[in-house]
């Protein structure tokens, strides 16, 4: 069996929001980059968990949904011709005599380059599963764990629980969409943003959706497909007819395989150089977005784009050693691809007058 080798200048761990983003910043570096990611397609957990998840915080988007995110990163990358090994997990990472990192996949893929970043989010992730007996034999039988498509839901009855961000942002999407929605927290105080709390309770004011605090779903009820769920409130138990239950109460994220590299690990994150260009303790693996920590960190898609493009003035330095680099403006260079194609910036004459 012939061992497939790719060869690249930068290598990507992680195909979501920030490692896309990266491919744009190499490309203006005129460096080529290839990803690796366990799913199957990139865009990470905004692709695989949320891609109908409405953000807010992108600039110069008001608003736009995960989903999109990915789609207009997709494009923006387009130019500098990125490619992929997809489906699979990057198992180890070894650094030869010659300065450059082997990257060995779960598939006996090997990547080589003289610079990592690894922008893996929160590592593999899965549910937080609440305690309840019967909820593995519902499980895609009326019990999701994400919401990946809303229209799903249209016209049915849902049940949600959870206090987060999550569990308060789908609430208010879902409330238009869902012929009846109720959000079930065990406690009366929400740990979400203090806006989409007050959006949930103004909704339960208006009787568009149901609020129950101080409660728990404890059982599960249905033949083979779900047909109810039992609440549970101080001693008192009462039965809800629901289509789908959505238990709302985050991920378990785990680094895997990347906790053997040598890294220095704090808190399930990788540690960096902030004070620099995120780089490692590993000279030539870079960590941006949300798997990496330092004082201050803000898990945020945005904060990831900015790291990254510090990683690569950085990565730049090492792969072209001498070579100086000077950082112009895409409003007056414009972007030139790697097929030659070139987007060229608008001036504007000024006139004195």
């Amino acid at each position: 069996m012939k061992i497939k080798m790719i060869q690249t200048d930068v290598l990507i761990i992680g195909a979501g929001p920030v490692g896309l983003f990266t491919v744009f910043e190499a490309g203006l570096l005129n460096l080529r980059c290839h990803l690796i990611d366990s799913l199957p397609y990139p865009g990470g957990q905004c692709a695989e968990i949320y891609p109908k998840k409405p953000i807010f915080d992108i600039p110069a988007f008001p608003e736009i949904l995960a989903g999109d995110l990915v789609d207009n990163l997709l494009k923006q990358i387009e130019p500098f011709q990125p490619t992929y090994s997809l489906g699979e997990r990057a198992e180890t990472l070894q650094k030869g005599d010659d300065g450059y990192f082997t990257v060995t996949t779960q598939e006996g893929t090997l990547h080589q380059s003289k610079v990592v970043i690894i922008a893996g989010g929160l590592g593999s992730f899965e549910p937080r599963k609440p305690p309840i007996p019967e909820l593995g034999q519902f499980e895609d039988r009326g019990v999701d764990y994400f919401v990946r498509d809303p229209e799903k839901y249209r016209n049915k009855k849902l049940v949600i629980s959870g206090g987060g961000d999550s569990a308060l942002d789908w609430t208010i999407h879902l409330a238009d969409i869902a012929r009846e929605l109720t959000l079930i927290h065990r406690r009366n105080e929400f740990r979400g943003a203090l806006d989409s709390v007050r959006k949930v309770r103004d909704l339960a004011e208006g009787g568009k959706v149901t609020l129950i605090t101080s409660a728990e779903v404890n059982k599960l009820n249905g033949n083979g497909k779900l047909t109810g769920v039992i609440v549970k409130s101080e001693d008192v138990e009462r039965q809800l007819p629901t289509d789908y239950f959505i238990p709302l109460f985050g991920l378990l994220p785990k680094l895997g395989p990347i906790v053997n590299w040598g890294l220095e690990i704090e808190k399930n994150a990788i540690k960096v150089n902030n004070a620099l260009d995120y780089s490692t303790n590993i000279q030539g693996v870079y960590a941006v977005g949300d798997v990496n920590t330092y004082p201050g960190k803000l898990k945020l898609i945005l904060s990831g784009f900015h790291e990254t493009t510090l990683a690569l003035q950085s990565a730049y330095e090492l792969i072209n050693p001498g070579k100086k680099h000077v950082m112009k403006y895409t409003t007056v260079n414009g972007i030139t691809g790697f097929d030659g194609s070139k987007k060229e910036a608008k001036r504007e004459e000024v006139v004195a007058i």
